[in-house]
């Protein structure tokens, strides 16, 4: 099918003539936690359906955000993966993600809930706080685990080979663990409240595991 276009010389809606559809910025932020199977995209956003999920997926690869490629054997499946320029909307959806903030009040009924949806707004607020050396950084909810990791140049400056991002689970080696109860994960991530006040309170739990602090200190001489 051809791609609409707004056909605007206008670079707003040039951008949404490529990301404005119905579910591409999710499967972006799907994207940014590394390469997926069709199947996991499809059950971490619920309500898309497959026909929808399918025809993004080829849309996103025709625009250059997303590649595909077959895992080598044992595996042998599909994934998906965003190239370099999908890899540039990460502060783009941060900003929405800033922007859409103070619709989150209740948790309604209907609302499906990732641990890991909170990552992107997360990144910046955990880099604003983590100055030492700190870069992979492992949260626990009762929803799941997931891990971030702070690249050197911020998550949000824009730079897809900045190292800034996240993934599903436990880290290998994590500089530091938090655990909180999702309340307090998105008063964090939101900026209801800082993480130093939620360490201070006891709403969030701090575990250093062993080896990090030296580690950090490595990291700290490596980029003086």
């Amino acid at each position: 099918m051809p791609r609409r276009s707004y056909d605007q010389y206008c670079a707003v809606a040039r951008a949404l003539d490529a990301v404005g559809d119905r579910w591409t910025l999710l499967i972006v932020r799907e994207l940014l936690g590394g390469s997926r199977r069709y199947t996991d995209l499809h059950a971490d956003l619920p309500g898309v359906s497959t026909d929808m999920l399918a025809s993004r997926l080829k849309d996103m690869e025709r625009d250059g955000l997303v590649t595909r490629r077959r895992l080598a054997p044992p595996g042998a499946a599909f994934v998906y993966e965003l190239t370099a320029r999908g890899r540039a909307l990460l502060p783009a959806l941060t900003a929405l993600a800033d922007w859409g903030a103070p619709a989150l009040d209740e948790r309604r009924p209907t609302d499906a809930l990732r641990a890991h949806w909170f990552a992107v707004p997360l990144m910046v607020r955990l880099a604003r706080h983590f100055t030492d050396g700190t870069d992979v950084i492992d949260i626990a909810l009762d929803e799941g685990e997931f891990h971030v990791v702070l690249g050197r140049d911020g998550p949000a400056s824009g730079d897809p080979d900045g190292g800034s991002g996240y993934a599903d689970g436990p880290a290998e080696r994590p500089d530091v663990r938090l655990r909180m109860d999702t309340a307090t994960c998105a008063d964090i991530a939101y900026d209801r409240l800082s993480l130093a006040r939620g360490i201070e309170s006891g709403r969030i739990a701090v575990t250093v595991p062993e080896g990090s602090g030296e580690r950090r200190r490595r990291k700290r001489t490596t980029t003086a």
